[in-house]
């Protein structure tokens, strides 16, 4: 089992900057691609940004060019910077792990965070 907790959301005005953060716990060894992904009220989860064991990221388009995602394997972190914050960027916010086990991947989410952004 792995735990995942997130922390660092809040308020903030559009063309902000938040910074959230992802801790993972547990049985970490296998831990694979960790990610963030948001839900806003009426919507899908949708990806915001991944990032796999080796390092390579990817974002989804809203986002491009504004946040960063980095990791810190050793510890078993995950952040993500948000910088030129937006309205629509309002959503909770949810940290995903993967761990793959004997070739099966096992999905962990944490319980989210709420990122307000206003005009």
């Amino acid at each position: 089992q792995v735990q995942v907790v997130e922390s660092g959301g809040g308020y903030v005005q559009a063309g902000g900057s938040l910074r959230l953060s992802c801790a993972a716990s547990g049985s970490t060894r296998d831990i694979n691609n960790m990610g963030w992904y948001r839900q806003a009220p009426g919507k899908q989860r949708e990806l915001v940004a991944s990032i796999s064991s080796g390092g390579n990221t990817g974002y989804g388009d809203s986002v491009k060019g504004r946040f960063t995602i980095s990791r810190d394997s050793a510890k078993n972190t995950v952040n993500l910077q948000m910088n030129s914050l937006k309205p629509e960027d309002t959503a909770i916010y949810y940290c995903k792990v993967d761990v793959v086990n004997w070739r099966t991947t096992y999905v962990y989410w944490g319980q989210g965070t709420q990122v307000t952004v206003s005009s």
